[in-house]
C-alpha cells in the first residue's frame, strides 16, 4: 500500500500589500516608491490611490509597472483613501505608507518576521522612525528617544499616539473585524484606528527605526486647530463606547489631562502662548501629578518643565502676544 504524499511547504514568504495614499505630492511620491522597490523582502505589491491629485500624479505613476499599481478616485480625503487601498489590497497582510514619507530596505522583512514570531492575536505590528527634511536629510537638533520592543496595550495608545502610521503591517482580517479608517476624520485618523484594533487585537513596537518621516510646511498635523478638534472627538468616541469603562474614572482624568499638554505644546510650538498656558492649566487641573511619565516618554515634572520653557519664550520674544 503506498504512502499518501506528504504537502509540500510552501518557499513562498506572505504578501504584503503597500498602500500609498497619495494627493498632490507628485513631487514626493516617486521616492516613497522607489523605498518600496528596494525593499529585500520578496513577496509584495505597491497600491498607490490617487485621491483626486489636481497635478501630475498621474503622469508621475504612468512610469511604473507591476508590482506598482496605481488606483484613482475622487478626492474623499486620507481615510478614504487609506480605505481604498485595503480594499485594492491583493495580499493578507497591509503596509501603510504616506506618500512624503519613506520605507527602510529591510522594514517588510523585519516586520514580516515579527509577526512569524509572534502569536496570531497580534494584528498589528509598528516600528520607530527618524525625521528627515524635505531632501530626506535628518532634522538638525533632533532628540530620537529609541524605543524599546514591547507590546502596546490599548491603554498606551488612548493616552497618546505611540507610533506612526508610516510603518505600520497589519493583518488585513483586522480591518473586517475593527471596520476601517473613519472618513469623517481629517487627522488623528490613524490612532483612532489604532485604538479600535488594540481594543480586539494585540499589537507590538518592533522598537526599530525602519521608516523616514519627512517634516515639512504641507504636513496635515500642522493644522492646530484641527489637531486639537478631532483628538477630542477620537477620546471622545472611545470613551463613550467604553473600551475602557467609564468607572475607570482616574484613567480617564489622566488621558483628558495628557490630551490638554499635548495641546499646550503644539499651541506653544505656532506661537500662541495663551492658548499654550490656557490648556496647560487645565491639564494639571484635570490630573495634578503623572506618578509615572516615563511611562509616556516624559520627564519627571515635565509640564513644569513645559510651563518655564513657555514663560522664556514670553520674554525673550520668540512669541507673539
Amino acid at each position: 500500500m503506498s504512502e499518501s504524499p506528504q504537502p509540500v511547504a510552501s518557499s513562498t514568504p506572505p504578501g504584503v500589500s503597500v498602500v500609498i495614499p497619495a494627493y498632490n505630492y507628485a513631487r514626493f511620491l516617486p521616492s516613497a516608491v522607489e523605498s518600496c522597490l528596494t525593499q529585500d523582502y520578496p513577496n509584495f505589491e505597491v497600491v498607490v490611490i490617487d485621491d483626486g491629485s489636481k497635478d501630475n500624479t498621474r503622469e508621475v505613476m504612468a512610469r511604473y509597472g507591476p508590482p506598482v499599481r496605481y488606483v484613482y478616485q475622487a478626492n474623499a480625503g486620507l481615510s478614504a483613501a487609506r480605505n481604498t487601498g485595503i480594499r485594492e489590497a491583493r495580499f493578507d497582510y497591509v503596509c501603510f505608507l504616506d506618500a512624503d514619507d519613506l520605507l527602510l530596505p529591510t522594514h517588510l522583512s523585519d516586520s514580516m518576521t515579527a509577526f512569524a514570531k509572534l502569536p496570531p492575536d497580534y494584528g498589528l505590528v509598528a516600528c520607530d522612525d527618524h525625521l528627515v527634511d524635505v531632501d530626506a536629510k535628518p532634522l538638525p537638533f533632533t532628540v530620537h528617544v529609541p524605543v524599546l520592543p514591547r507590546e502596546v496595550t490599548l491603554k498606551n495608545i488612548l493616552m497618546r499616539t505611540r507610533f506612526s502610521p508610516t510603518g505600520a503591517v497589519a493583518r488585513k482580517e483586522v480591518f473586517g473585524l475593527c471596520g476601517g479608517f473613519d472618513t469623517t476624520l481629517r487627522s488623528t485618523e490613524d490612532r483612532d484606528m489604532w485604538i479600535r484594533i488594540a481594543a480586539k487585537r494585540r499589537i507590538w513596537h518592533q522598537g526599530k527605526v525602519l521608516v523616514l518621516i519627512r517634516k515639512h510646511g504641507n504636513n496635515m498635523s500642522n493644522n492646530a486647530d484641527r489637531m486639537k478638534s478631532n483628538m477630542a472627538t477620537v477620546l471622545k468616541k472611545s470613551y463613550d463606547a467604553q473600551v475602557v469603562p467609564k468607572s475607570n474614572v482616574c484613567f480617564w482624568l489622566q488621558v483628558f489631562s495628557y490630551w490638554r499638554f499635548q495641546t499646550s505644546l503644539i499651541y506653544n510650538g505656532i506661537k500662541q502662548p495663551a492658548r499654550a498656558y490656557r490648556d496647560l492649566l487645565i491639564s494639571v487641573l484635570l490630573w495634578p501629578w503623572f506618578l509615572n511619565p516615563a511611562a509616556n516618554g516624559n520627564p519627571p515634572l515635565f509640564r513644569l518643565r513645559s510651563l518655564v520653557r513657555y514663560t522664556l519664550n514670553a520674554l525673550r520674544g520668540e512669541v507673539k502676544q
